[in-house]
C-alpha cells in the first residue's frame, strides 16, 4: 500500500500564505505524478496543481500557488500565496505511480483544511 500524509493547513487571513506538504510512503517503486486537489463545501473536488511530466495549475491559482517536489523524499509541496476566501477548502494530496511488483497505484491523502478569512 501507498500512504500519503498531508500537513500545513490552517486558518489565515486573506492575502496571507500557507505551505502544504504531503509525504508518500510504502512500497513505492516509482512516482509518476503528485498533485493537489481541493473540495469546498457543496462543490466537487477540483484540481489545484499537479506535477508529473509537466506541471499544470488551475486557472484560479496561477501566479499565486506553486507546486514543487522533493523526489528523494517522495514529497510534494504547495506554496500558496495571496490567499483569497474562495481558496477555503479541504486540500487533498494525490500520487500515482508503480509499486514494487509492477503494480500501479493511485492514492489520496486524508485531506487538510485551509480556511481563509476575509
Amino acid at each position: 500500500q501507498v500512504h500519503l500524509v498531508e500537513s500545513g493547513g490552517g486558518l489565515v487571513q486573506a492575502g496571507g500564505s500557507l505551505r502544504l506538504s504531503c509525504a508518500a510512503s510504502g512500497s513505492i517503486f516509482s512516482i509518476n505524478s503528485m498533485g493537489w486537489y481541493r473540495q469546498a463545501p457543496g462543490k466537487q473536488r477540483e484540481l489545484v496543481a499537479v506535477s508529473g511530466g509537466s506541471t499544470v495549475y488551475a486557472d484560479s491559482v496561477k501566479g499565486r500557488f506553486t507546486i514543487s517536489r522533493d523526489n528523494a523524499k517522495n514529497t510534494v509541496y504547495l506554496q500558496m500565496n495571496s490567499l483569497k476566501p474562495e481558496d477555503t477548502a479541504v486540500y487533498y494530496c494525490n500520487a500515482g505511480g508503480t509499486r514494487w511488483g509492477n503494480l500501479p497505484f493511485n492514492s489520496w491523502g486524508q485531506g487538510t483544511q485551509v480556511t481563509v478569512s476575509s
